[in-house]
């Protein structure tokens, strides 16, 4: 810009992004055909790996559909939504419901009065639409960053997550993924209002949801140096109150202040500084011959997932995105519970895939493909291991 040239850039507008094709209210049908092409992408890759997985499950005879809804954690969210929650904290570990957030079991409740089936079958229709709704987002932030083939890679190469057979599983993920996406979206738009709404349903749904509550709440404060704006000094202030509000009821039926905190206690759930990753680190590539294949990737994951985060910083990627992944990894990475379900831990990071997104986008079509094709083709084989090999929860 030269030195007499008038700016013209909004006041309060957040560095880095792009204003072009935005999906508004005024134009869902636009904003759709947009998304058409990531959305069609998103299913071919996810139908991909449940054929790998079906096919597979028939030759040891296993039914998909228990797999997938009604295992593991699928199984405590369908207890809470036909029970509710326990009322003490007990003591048997591994054992405490109030470990798991609300909003997806009370959706799963809701719906299925509604709707004909069984309750799995409700929540598994329900991460599967919240799976679509999440691919939308991730193609919507990164066409605002860098345009429509940039969004529509990083919308298939979060379909092509290590596990992302999960996203089409009766857990949380999809939709607290959906919730992140679009609110993170909300930031980069200057929506205020829908970007605290939408950290408030994060906040309900998954305990990373304090990542997206602390990219509102950041971004939104730090707006206000340039220009004050009420919705988003509300929005500050309102991002974080689904997480609050849950953990401040758990500490209230549990009669403790620390109510929350016990319970994640008796999940050998704790924050640890890093101690419990880097035992297993080295437990797994310094002193096992032949460690167990999907306890690799769940390692290889976070370990490409903090490179890909300096990657993140070095492209300067908005704040708000930093500041998600940068939580999420944390609190991943830092935490003494249990290891392998770290890499599905960090799924909803898809801002972290930014940076392979734009390498490939400007990549060669025979580079572009075979890097595609390999990416799909390893999350399909992994998202069966995971569940016809891995004999734990994924």
């Amino acid at each position: 810009m030269s030195p007499t040239a008038p700016d013209t850039t909004p006041r309060g507008h957040i560095p880095g992004t792009r204003r072009p094709h935005l999906p508004t209210a005024a134009a869902p049908r636009h904003a759709l055909r947009r998304a058409a092409p990531a959305l069609a992408a998103y299913l071919a890759v996810r139908l991909a790996g449940l054929a790998f997985l079906a096919v597979w499950a028939h030759r040891r005879h296993h039914g998909v559909w228990p797999m997938l809804a009604t295992q593991w954690d699928s199984r405590w969210y369908l207890g809470i939504a036909d029970h509710g929650y326990a009322h003490a904290l007990g003591t048997a570990y591994d054992h405490n419901n109030l470990a798991f957030f609300p909003l997806y079991p009370l959706l799963v409740k809701a719906v299925a009065v509604l709707t004909p089936g069984t309750r799995a079958s409700t929540g598994l229709a329900l991460a599967w639409l919240a799976s679509l709704i999440a691919a939308w987002g991730v193609f919507a932030v990164g066409d605002r960053l860098a345009g429509r083939r940039v969004g529509v890679l990083l919308t298939v190469l979060w379909a092509a997550y290590p596990v992302g057979l999960v996203q089409w599983m009766g857990y949380t993920e999809s939709l607290f993924t959906a919730f992140a996406a679009w609110t993170l979206y909300a930031v980069l738009t200057e929506r205020w209002l829908y970007a605290a709404a939408g950290s408030v349903l994060a906040g309900l749904t998954r305990p990373t949801g304090i990542a997206v509550a602390a990219a509102v709440t950041v971004t939104a404060l730090l707006s206000l140096r340039t220009h004050f704006s009420a919705r988003a000094l509300t929005a500050a202030l309102v991002a974080p109150l689904g997480w609050c509000t849950y953990v401040g009821w758990v500490g209230l039926r549990l009669g403790r202040w620390d109510g929350y905190f016990a319970v994640q206690r008796m999940w050998h759930n704790e924050l640890d500084g890093g101690a419990e990753t880097l035992r297993w680190l080295r437990h797994l590539f310094g002193q096992v011959s032949r460690p167990e294949l999907f306890l690799v990737v769940v390692s290889l994951t976070m370990l490409v997932s903090v490179v890909l985060f300096a990657l993140s910083v070095a492209d300067r990627q908005p704040l708000p995105l930093l500041v998600f992944s940068a939580v999420l990894l944390l609190i991943v990475a830092a935490s003494g519970g249990v290891y392998f379900p770290r890499a599905r831990f960090l799924l909803p990071g898809f801002p972290l895939l930014l940076p392979v997104a734009g390498h490939l986008a400007r990549a060669s079509t025979r580079l572009r493909v075979l890097a595609l094709t390999t990416a799909v083709a390893g999350s399909a084989y992994c998202g069966a291991y995971m569940l016809l090999v891995w004999p734990s929860a994924p």
